[in-house]
């Protein structure tokens, strides 16, 4: 199920269709001219074929990519790689050794004209958090200190579209939590799509807006991000780590108890107190296994963070033994994984007005 273009502000279409001995490529989809569309699959799905397609890396058997109205590629022609404006990064930061991390840098502004150069050096420094490592060498960079050095000379080279394939897969956890929250105010600031590749479920939720589901070279789904995250006929609702993510704003903090409120349409919650302006908008990410139902309003528990919610849909789960319920908060989606008795007990069923429990939420900036 795929969105089609015009309306919903979709600025790429793509059709390709490529066919290997082991492996056959047909996918057709389009998405969002600004934000981070994930390209989401298991291994061997066609992730990394793709974004090589729409590099001009691989040569598709037919098919066609357009952006914003300019056609790359389509039967009767083929923009070569060098023609195609965009930035590609990879799982490994490949960094010039005998340069330092600003002459590094300097390599993709340089590689484009005056005329043409659209994003400058203090931004990116900034928005990568680069100010203390210009002088640095590459050998003395962290892991996730490079792949931010990386990502920096790509955008310098002034992209239409930033490719991004994995870029957190070779950082240990260490590396990808140094490396998460700079991701996430870079693309904030960008004001190019971003087409990123990843099989973690946990940096899909963090960083995209728009997701295009891959199994076996096909479009399995396409669309919002929560729809799809949501959604109990996609796998991703039925992961162990099945989450939700909803758009909230701050409202307040309660220095006293060391805490931010954040609020949606019909509901509020409270997280550690971090400082963000009141009105700043904040993703939060709510996992089904912390989700939990009540017919009325809680009361005299260590559970603060509770809501009215409708429920939308109760479906099986991967564990017998439990149901998943897809709940709607001022129209938003929220899972719950709760067993199958208690949606007996409770008579959980479509439309039914319940109260959702919510044991820990996670602040997305």
């Amino acid at each position: 199920m795929s969105e089609s273009p015009g309306a919903n502000g979709h600025a790429i279409e793509a059709h390709f269709q490529l066919k290997r001995k082991d492996f056959e490529l047909d996918v057709n989809f389009t998405a969002p001219g600004k934000g981070v569309t994930a390209l989401f699959g298991p291994s061997g799905s066609g992730k990394t074929t793709l974004l090589r397609c729409i590099a001009g890396l691989e040569k598709p058997d037919k098919g066609y990519f357009t952006i914003k109205g300019a056609c790359w590629h389509d039967e009767q022609q083929s923009w070569p790689v060098h023609r195609r404006p965009i930035a590609y990064v990879f799982q490994e930061a490949s960094l010039f050794p005998h340069l330092n991390v600003r002459k590094n840098m300097e390599y993709g502004w340089q590689r484009i004209a005056k005329d043409q150069r659209k994003i400058k050096i203090d931004e990116v420094v900034a928005w990568l958090g680069l100010e203390a490592l210009l002088d640095r060498q590459p050998d003395q960079l962290s892991g996730g200190q490079r792949q931010r050095v990386a990502i920096a000379r790509a955008l310098l080279t002034s992209p239409q579209l930033l490719l991004m394939d994995e870029p957190l897969a070779s950082l240990d956890t260490d590396g990808k939590a140094e490396i998460l929250p700079y991701l996430e105010s870079l693309y904030q600031a960008l004001d190019i799509p971003v087409l990123y590749v990843s099989h973690s479920p946990q940096e899909v939720q963090q960083l995209a807006d728009y997701l295009i589901l891959l199994d076996e070279g096909r479009v399995q789904a396409a669309g919002e991000l929560n729809a799809l995250l949501t959604d109990p006929q996609l796998p991703l609702a039925h992961f162990e780590d099945a989450a939700a993510v909803l758009n909230a704003s701050v409202v307040g903090h309660d220095k006293e108890f060391h805490l931010t409120s954040l609020a949606f349409k019909s509901g509020q919650v409270s997280v550690s107190y971090n400082g963000l302006p009141i009105d700043h908008k904040a993703r939060l990410r709510v996992c089904a296994r912390d989700v939990s139902l009540a017919l009325i309003p809680p009361q005299q528990i260590s559970i603060s963070n509770s809501f009215p919610v409708r429920i939308v849909s109760i479906d099986p789960d991967r564990d017998p033994s439990q149901m998943l319920v897809r709940c709607d908060v001022g129209g938003q989606s929220l899972l719950a994984r709760i067993t199958r008795r208690s949606v007996h007990i409770l008579d959980i069923k479509p439309d039914k007005i319940v109260y959702a429990q919510v044991k820990s939420v996670a602040l997305m900036k």
